[in-house]
């Protein structure tokens, strides 16, 4: 039996090995850069991963449901089973299962902890496929509730459940923290503990759980919340959790990696909608070639019009990650890097470049992959005198970049989006690019949105 894994995180490893130990033969697709499972042959695209399947199991997170289900579609056998077991809106999951087919999708709501009881974790199914992939988590040893009915019928069943954990999980959170500010934190524990079946140790597994993944849990809450109003019960508390973990979700720092790789799953469009178009470089800075996405930190150059003395400069101190930020002043008459240049920057570990002004060698940087931003190509190369600046503030399509800022750019264009309001920003992105799919569902299904 073969299964395939799309995302290879935390959960998407514990079921990998689950399915290992089964004797099933399994592969993985995910386009980040995580370790793969032992056991597991990793793919490069995610429609070679899925031909051949009898099971592909989607673990890549609701914001990326959608995406992930379009890239699989065409690929699936006539009877492979979907199983989508990404925290997402009952209306995300009636979309997927649209795309994938609703006879072969099975909705997964998992209702535990799966660092905790791994691939044995208690689930609730529905969907056309639910039996199939019931028969699945039986044999993974976890206890299984099929509940047949419709594509989003367990994740309501989740949500529900939601409305309870998440709010306990703020709580905790908000005591434990109230505490060590007190210096009674172990006092605060102690209580908490008493009152909790799981004793302190399943109390600290909920507070560490909490802060480290508080931005999902904070959308798992106000999606809990929405279902609620729909039905007409009070979301007081459902609300409030959603704002905690919000807040603590702000306060979290995350790694440039991990912040990198989740703004490079929204577009810059919804970014720019999170930020009520603030940040947005003007239109006439553009794409050079078609598909150019690229996430970053601002590495920023000012030089002089036509002039790339201190470009050049700046390439020696480049680190990985970093984005090339160039106040160029506009000036289109003269070039101000090429395949030469942008194949040092790679080297070095720029991600990628918007210059406001010309560069050059479009088919060449398209062909090495290296994302560029411009306001014009042309084959006329640079001065090389100066003056010029670098890791300063500078000007780019009426944005104002500083040094370290979080640069997003895609066919649609660039965004500039501060440090210190970086995270913060990618939960209202992912909740407003979320809210979008929802909105396409339902035009795809007929009705007015």
């Amino acid at each position: 039996m073969h299964a395939a894994i799309i995302g290879l995180g935390e959960a998407g490893t514990l079921y990998s090995l689950g399915l290992i130990s089964l004797g099933w033969n399994v592969s993985g697709f995910d386009p980040a850069d995580v370790p793969t499972p032992e056991g597991v042959r990793r793919v490069d695209s995610a429609s070679e991963l899925v031909r051949d399947a009898n099971i592909v199991l989607c673990l890549v997170g609701g914001r990326a449901a959608v995406p992930a289900a379009e890239s699989v579609a065409a690929d699936l056998g006539e009877n492979t089973i979907f199983i989508d077991m990404n925290s997402a809106s009952p209306g995300v999951k009636e979309l997927v299962a649209a795309i994938v087919g609703p006879q072969r999708y099975a909705d997964v709501g998992v209702v535990g902890s799966v660092p905790e009881g791994q691939s044995a974790t208690a689930v609730v199914i529905s969907g056309e496929g639910s039996e199939r992939a019931a028969e699945v988590f039986t044999a993974l040893g976890a206890p299984v509730e099929d509940i047949a009915g419709a594509p989003g019928d367990a994740a309501r069943r989740k949500l529900l459940r939601s409305t309870f954990m998440k709010g306990l999980g703020a709580l905790i959170v908000e005591t434990l923290e109230a505490g060590e500010h007190m210096g009674a934190r172990d006092w605060a524990l102690g209580q908490v503990s008493a009152e909790h079946a799981g004793g302190a140790e399943s109390v600290e597994r909920l507070y560490s759980g909490t802060v480290k993944h508080a931005d999902r849990r904070g959308h798992e809450a106000d999606e809990a919340a929405d279902m609620l109003d729909a039905l007409g019960a009070r979301s007081t508390m459902s609300r409030a959790a959603a704002k905690s973990h919000a807040l603590i979700a702000s306060t979290v720092s995350m790694s440039d990696e991990e912040l990198f790789a989740a703004y490079a799953q929204v577009p810059v469009a919804n970014i720019g909608d999170a930020r009520d178009r603030m940040g947005m470089v003007d239109g006439g800075i553009r794409a050079l070639w078609r598909g150019a996405k690229a996430v970053g930190r601002a590495h920023t150059v000012w030089v002089a019009p036509g002039d790339n003395k201190l470009l050049h400069e700046s390439l020696e101190s480049i680190r990985p990650g970093d984005f090339l930020v160039v106040n160029g002043q506009g000036h289109i008459d003269r070039a101000l890097l090429g395949e030469l240049m942008a194949e040092k920057a790679r080297k070095r570990g720029a991600v990628g470049i918007v210059v406001d002004g010309a560069l050059r060698d479009l088919n060449d940087l398209e062909e090495m992959g290296f994302p560029a931003w411009a306001r014009a190509v042309n084959p006329s190369g640079p001065y090389k005198n100066g003056p010029g600046q670098i890791d300063v503030p500078v000007a780019v399509g009426r944005v104002v970049a500083e040094p370290g800022d979080l640069v997003v750019a895609d066919d649609d264009g660039v965004i500039i989006v501060p440090r210190t309001e970086a995270v913060p920003t990618l939960a209202r992105a992912q909740a407003v690019q979320e809210d979008e799919a929802n909105r396409r569902m339902k035009i795809i299904a007929g009705e007015n949105s």
